[in-house]
């Protein structure tokens, strides 16, 4: 069900994204920021980030190492974080109640849905005058990538799902930790409180092979949490997550070539959920990472891009050929 959206209702960026900075983009009445590297008629790769998270999250190293594959990365806020539009005026959704309408077999009504995301991310490649992409999701935007390739395949070179998983309720739990890290909220809106909260649930998920120094942690979350802070997206965007349920009937159709990446050391979507994404996409390649948890850090970012770049000249050279 779409609802209207309504745009935030007081915290303002700070300053433009690094990069070049485009006009927002279009679907219906949301509004999507975004911005791009590189050579504009390069292969695109579409970024799509997870839960909460904004753009920025995909970093300068991160789209700098795309570049230099000769990419074109665009990465962009989903609805209900960074610059682009807030749905303010829905409040918090109940995820209880989400929980048991889907127990029930129900379709439960929440302010969005994962496939508006996903339109959300083909309005993004609308705006960069782009036909087809290399379209990259991490963990949300894991599934929302592959709501894009079910349902947009004509947009869709080849998909990456990173970190992510399918919905099959079956698959195992995140720790206890982890799921701790997801449910709590900081108990100020201070600045120190957010960065110190910020840092021990980036350390609980984290890589436990490539850990990252807590001083990067907290500039990485400073940084972002006065470019926008806006924790209400948080939980509509994991009501819509919620009522996605079980994506494995459509991932079946999905015909791009598909790579799915994740770490071995995953306390959030653990590898099964990688694993059983691979499975359910007829033919995608499955490349674990030993040490890898839920994150990108900046010791993976070479080899993630290697990865990714790799995929794109792949299935460009059997196109051809």
């Amino acid at each position: 069900m779409r609802l209207r959206p309504e745009p935030p209702p007081g915290t303002l960026a700070r300053g433009p994204t690094k990069g070049t900075r485009m006009p927002k983009a279009s679907n219906g009445s949301v509004e999507i920021e975004w911005d791009e590297r590189g050579d504009p008629g390069a292969p695109a790769v579409l970024l799509i980030m997870g839960l909460g998270g904004q753009m920025t999250r995909w970093t300068d190293e991160f789209m700098g190492a795309l570049v230099a594959h000769g990419l074109r990365p665009i990465r962009f806020d989903n609805r209900d974080v960074g610059l682009s539009t807030k749905f303010e005026g829905h409040g918090l959704p109940s995820l209880t109640a989400i929980g048991a309408a889907m127990m029930m077999g129900r379709t439960p009504a929440t302010p969005y849905t994962l496939e508006e995301m996903a339109g959300d991310a083909v309005a993004v490649l609308d705006a960069a005058g782009v036909a087809r992409a290399h379209v990259v999701g991490v963990s949300m935007g894991g599934m929302i990538a592959q709501l894009v390739a079910a349902g947009h395949p004509e947009r869709v070179l080849t998909l990456t799902s990173i970190m992510s998983t399918t919905g099959n309720p079956a698959l195992p739990r995140p720790t206890a930790e982890a799921n701790a890290v997801l449910t709590s909220r900081p108990q100020g809106t201070d600045m120190a409180t957010l960065v110190a909260h910020g840092v021990k649930a980036a350390q609980v998920i984290g890589s436990p092979g490539y850990p990252t120094d807590e001083a990067v942690l907290a500039e990485r979350i400073r940084s972002d949490a006065e470019r926008m802070h806006y924790p209400a997206g948080f939980q509509r965007q994991l009501a819509a997550i919620m009522a996605n349920g079980d994506r494995r009937p459509r991932l079946t159709g999905i015909k791009a070539p598909t790579l799915v990446i994740h770490g071995t050391d995953d306390p959030l979507v653990p590898v099964e959920g990688g694993r059983d994404t691979a499975a359910s996409i007829p033919g995608a390649r499955l490349v674990e990472i030993e040490g890898m948890g839920h994150d990108l850090p900046s010791a993976l970012i070479g080899r993630i891009t290697d990865l990714i770049a790799e995929h794109a000249r792949q299935a460009t050279t059997a196109k051809a050929a």
